[in-house]
């Protein structure tokens, strides 16, 4: 096996305007499957207003509200750090609003469309439909390993709060195919360009989808350093959370939300 000589340095940044639903717990989920495995990690934490370092290797956006959202795409769009950050081949993975923002526009509060970081290629719209609430399970996904490696991750899981219709560009890919729930709005969850990742999977996403989180330390150290885990808690945990997302879409008579307001 590999040693890596320094610590991995994980970056959370602006918790209090990007914080909803647990998505401050993915760092937690890292750094411990990290030091389950002898790896030293760092969590910096950067709230609204603090610098931004640039010299992190993977970086975590949450989800949040409207205003506070606007507020974090503003800072970072002012600051540039990320983007250097990512030029230099940081991995960043961006939740729900986080995802938004870095994206080439979202809407804001008053529905006014807002520039984003374009870090991902999509756009996120606002559309005459209802807010996408609940459970949100996809088929199998993958993702794209250290040297072009295909990664399996299983269905992933988690909760959705959202009321945006994200589309990607010609240049980003689908994290996966939507089974329960809305997701982007056409089938399809979450966006992929490069070492950028985004979902709308809250949860915390990484604790209900250990593959996910093993995925990006991959980004980082490499698969050689990630040692098998017990990860049988999880597992069950995904299982009993796949179960009721179908057993919630049967009991209520519907398909996904994107299926049942196709023509």
């Amino acid at each position: 096996m590999t040693s890596r000589d320094s610590a991995v340095r994980i970056c959370v940044l602006y918790p209090e305007l990007l914080g909803t639903y647990g998505d401050g717990g993915n760092a937690r989920v890292l750094s411990r499957r990290l030091a389950w495995r002898d790896i030293a990690a760092e969590v910096h934490t950067v709230g609204a207003g603090e610098a931004v370092p640039d010299s992190c290797d993977l970086y975590l956006v949450g989800g949040g509200e409207d205003g506070p959202q606007t507020q974090a795409a503003r800072e970072l769009q002012a600051s540039g750090a990320l983007h250097r950050a990512v030029d230099r081949g940081a991995v960043v993975f961006a939740v729900c609003a986080g995802m938004q923002i870095l994206g080439s526009r979202f809407p804001d509060a008053d529905g006014i469309d807002r520039p984003g970081l374009g870090l991902l290629d999509c756009v996120t719209m606002r559309v005459d439909r209802p807010r996408a609430v609940g459970e949100l399970l996809t088929t199998d996904a993958t993702v794209t390993g250290p040297g072009g490696s295909t990664v399996p991750l299983g269905p992933l899981t988690g909760f959705e709060n959202h009321a945006g219709r994200t589309v990607a560009g010609s240049s980003a890919i689908a994290l996966g195919r939507v089974e329960v729930g809305e997701g982007n709005g056409d089938g399809t969850e979450g966006v992929v360009t490069g070492r950028v990742i985004g979902t709308y999977l809250h949860g915390p996403a990484l604790a209900r989808n250990h593959r996910l989180a093993d995925a990006l330390l991959g980004l980082v150290v490499g698969a050689d350093l990630l040692t098998p885990l017990d990860d049988a808690d999880v597992e069950a945990l995904r299982t009993e959370r796949q179960a009721a997302a179908r057993r919630d879409r049967v009991g209520s008579g519907h398909d996904s939300l994107h299926r049942r307001r196709r023509p």
